[in-house]
């Protein structure tokens, strides 16, 4: 038998063993009665952690491709990890790659791309869309990669393959036909910079701003307002910055299973002597001890104890307690003065302490203690690590992003930043920890709805174009618009729409309303079995693959959570000769929709992705001399003024102080705060496997974590099966409902009167009106929920 094919049929079973059984995708759904619980994990990663990944990718890949692929992750020379964007070792600041420089889940996330298994012609005829829509979203994942174009025509029950050149012609004609305006161009953080900037010139070409992206919904709370504070919408910090902190926090995140490789810098930091804080509602594994594969003490011994002190917060309550440092900070300025607050820092470089000092000294701590749930003692204690400490870098996740004061609760943080002067020094400023791999990249290029002035300007001399200056639609204000009829077009460039937004049913009817459907895909989910009137799919290209265009193999660059721009190529060969990037997709369409003689260079962008770059080079700030720049081994990091030369490009040439004032969540007797979360089998919406090991819980999903007290309180038994019901008070003295059935109770530590379950599970509970104020964010990360017997 050929090592190729022989490759194709492996698949290595739990106990070791290899067997020929072929590369058929999973016929078995999940079960949720075969629900297991055991005690979650006391470490991260370890050799556990090597053996996981191993076998994925061997069950998806096969020995063959896994070998041609892993060590090429993250490597110079190779490609972008798909699953998150933590930044890589730079040879600048000393350090050095390793050979596996990749964690658990982005050898998933590469082994889901990469996989053998194929979705073709013939799986279409079989499996109608009623059909598939009854199957869930990790069972649709596990199909393997889409091979062919396909398209739903009205009153049609299956996709049926459909030449390329006839699915363009049908877009266009449908786009030509509603009008940009009625158009939403939605984007996936996977896209890599080159699509994305296409992507944008075609959403502005056609005279449209309708460029939502999966930034709404994760990390728009943190632009906002960093962009009001520091006049910067990204994280002021390097890598460097971070592994030589005096104290990092971590807060709102669980990068064990969320961004794994950020332990490893956890780690240096530790070793260099620095401390570590986490803030969570959950005591997540990967904040507690991580064993390094890569060191002999984290293969044979136990590990590195990484929280030096643990806060385990009410949901909600991080605006409180940063509040109470602020007090506290600034109570131990006035008791030795001179030795808390950086004095020169904040009369030079910084805006309005003046009014922030006397509002922030006025504590109430019982309202503090009931907010946060917990003791003042260990708020003094957290304080008075901000306060000796000679670098401090804050990190953030969604546990922070997707709450009512999302915004407010990131003002705070900068303030109690900005109080010592944390920001524009070496190791010490904010850190917002982004998911998705190119989510802060493909904003740089351009998605989003509210581009400035300046880069509008820009496109215009660049292309002879005269783009729209009217503000589009973001992701929870295109659901509106669909639902008003105001959105009659969706295209989609990687992601899963459907999935990754709130209000699930609303959602999907929302999407079933539209004319016309486009999903731009690797691999099935949720997103193609709710489809407009006509829809289709067309399969693209992963990060993984070779992408051979007429003047040669082509590569695409990145951005990462650290403004650090890089190159990707990829290496294995397509799944399928039908496959195109998502460069040639984009090119193509607007070739179909403008005709011949477009001001774009569209075919030209196709051929040749450098000529992309000098177009970036010319509109995108910071982005001279591109071509050459993405070049070197590390790429380049984009400026960032209030990180390189303390300068702040906010309207009052400062960095602002704010005040910010907590307000309670009220949650009714016998309710409960829900917030949603990943498994660690899983990429945001993208569900590798059924075991969710740190915390214990297996071979299911729909599960509701309770604290033990608040279950007998409530009478519900460890086990039971509920549904969720979550009440939302809708403005009008009103109350809406929205309700996910068949959940089991799972005991678990959790602050008294807090849940937290999976999402997209969880978020059916999530109305589409609850959003963050200021940044239009869903808030999944606090919903009112009682749990009702089924």
């Amino acid at each position: 038998m050929r090592a190729d094919r022989l490759h194709r049929n492996l698949r290595v079973r739990d106990e070791g063993r290899v067997d020929l059984v072929g590369r058929q995708s999973p016929e078995k759904d999940i079960d949720e009665s075969e629900l297991e619980v055991h005690e979650p994990e006391r470490a991260a990663v370890g050799v556990r952690g090597i053996t996981v990944a191993l076998r994925r990718s061997l069950e998806q890949m096969g020995p063959v491709r896994t070998a041609r692929t892993l060590p090429l992750l993250n490597q110079r020379s190779g490609f972008d990890c798909p699953g998150c964007a933590w930044p890589d070792p730079r040879e600048e600041d000393g350090e050095s790659r390793k050979f596996a420089e990749f964690c658990e889940n982005g050898a998933k996330a590469v082994a889901e791309e990469a996989t053998t298994r194929t979705v073709d012609a013939e799986f279409f005829r079989e499996h109608s869309v009623d059909d598939l829509s009854e199957r869930t979203d990790y069972w649709l994942g596990q199909q393997g990669r889409l091979t062919t174009p396909v398209i739903k025509r009205e009153g049609d029950t299956h996709y049926r393959p459909v030449e390329w050149a006839e699915a363009f012609r049908v877009i266009a004609e449908k786009l030509n036909e509603l009008g940009a305006e009625r158009t939403a161009f939605y984007t996936s953080g996977r896209a890599s910079n080159e699509a994305a900037f296409c992507y944008q010139l075609l959403a502005r070409s056609m005279g449209s701003n309708n460029l939502p992206d999966c930034s709404n919904m994760c990390h728009e709370s943190s632009g906002t307002a960093l962009n009001e504070t520091i006049g910067v919408g990204k994280g002021s910090v390097s890598l460097h910055d971070l592994e030589n902190a005096d104290l990092v926090v971590v807060m709102g995140q669980n990068p064990g299973t969320n961004h794994p490789r950020m332990l490893s810098s956890l780690e240096r930091v530790k070793q260099r002597g620095g401390k570590i804080l986490a803030i969570n509602p959950l005591p997540e594994t990967g904040l507690m001890r991580f064993r390094n594969p890569q060191s002999v003490r984290g293969v044979v011994g136990a590990g590195t104890p990484l929280a030096d002190e643990f806060a385990q917060i009410r949901i909600g309550g991080d605006l409180a307690l940063f509040k109470a440092i602020s007090a506290l900070l600034m109570r131990a300025e006035d008791e030795a003065p001179g030795t808390v607050l950086d004095s020169s820092f904040i009369e030079n470089h910084t805006e309005g302490f003046a009014e922030f000092a006397e509002q922030a000294r006025d504590v109430d701590w019982t309202e503090v203690e009931r907010l946060t749930g917990l003791e003042r003692e260990q708020i003094e204690r957290i304080a008075r690590m901000f306060a000796e400490s000679s670098g401090t870098v804050v990190c953030w996740a969604m546990g922070i992003t997707q709450h009512r004061q999302a915004v407010p609760t990131i003002r705070e943080i900068v303030n109690v930043q900005l109080m010592r002067g944390m920001i524009g020094k070496p190791g010490a400023g904010v850190c917002p920890v982004r998911g998705h791999s190119n989510v802060q990249g493909d904003r740089t290029m351009g998605i989003w709805e509210r581009m400035p002035e300046s880069f509008l300007a820009a496109l215009d001399e660049e292309f002879d174009l005269r783009v729209p200056r009217e503000p589009g639609w973001d992701t929870v204000e295109t659901l509106h618009a669909m639902h008003e009829g105001r959105c009659a077009a969706f295209i989609g460039l990687g992601g899963n729409f459907a999935a990754a937004t709130p209000d699930s049913a609303a959602t999907e009817r929302a999407l079933r309303g539209c004319e016309l459907t486009v999903q731009i895909s690797t691999k099935l989910n949720r997103s193609h079995v709710v489809p407009g009137r006509t829809a289709l799919i067309l399969p693209t290209l992963g990060r993984t693959e070779r992408d051979r265009q007429r003047s040669g193999d082509q590569f695409v660059t990145v951005e990462d959570s650290m403004s650090v721009v890089h190159a990707s190529r990829g290496r294995l060969a397509p799944s399928s000769d039908q496959q195109l990037s998502e460069v040639a997709i984009i090119s193509r369409l607007a070739r179909a929709v403008f005709g011949p003689g477009h001001r774009v260079p569209w075919e030209e962008f196709e051929q040749d992705y450098d000529r992309i770059r000098e177009r970036i080079a010319n509109v995108v700030p910071g982005c001279a001399d591109y071509n050459r720049k993405v070049r070197e081994p590390d790429g380049f990091v984009l400026p960032h003024p209030p990180r390189d030369s303390r300068s702040f490009p906010t309207p009052t040439g400062r960095a602002n102080f704010t005040a910010n004032v907590p307000r309670m969540i009220h949650v009714p007797e016998g309710r409960l705060l829900l917030q949603s979360l990943r498994s660690h089998d899983q990429y945001n919406t993208t569900v590798y496997g059924l075991s969710d090991r740190y915390r214990g819980v297996e071979n299911a999903r729909r599960v509701v974590l309770v604290n033990s007290a608040d279950m007998d309180e409530l009478g519900f038994a460890d086990g039971e099966t509920v549904d969720l019901v979550s009440e939302w008070a809708d403005g009008s003295g009103g109350i809406e409902q929205r309700r996910a059935e068949g959940f089991r109770v799972v005991p678990y530590s959790t602050p008294r009167g807090c849940a937290a379950a999976y999402y997209p599970e969880a978020n059916p509970l999530v109305p589409l009106d609850s959003v963050a104020e200021g940044s239009n964010t869903p808030v999944s990360k606090a919903v009112v929920i009682r749990l009702e017997r089924g």
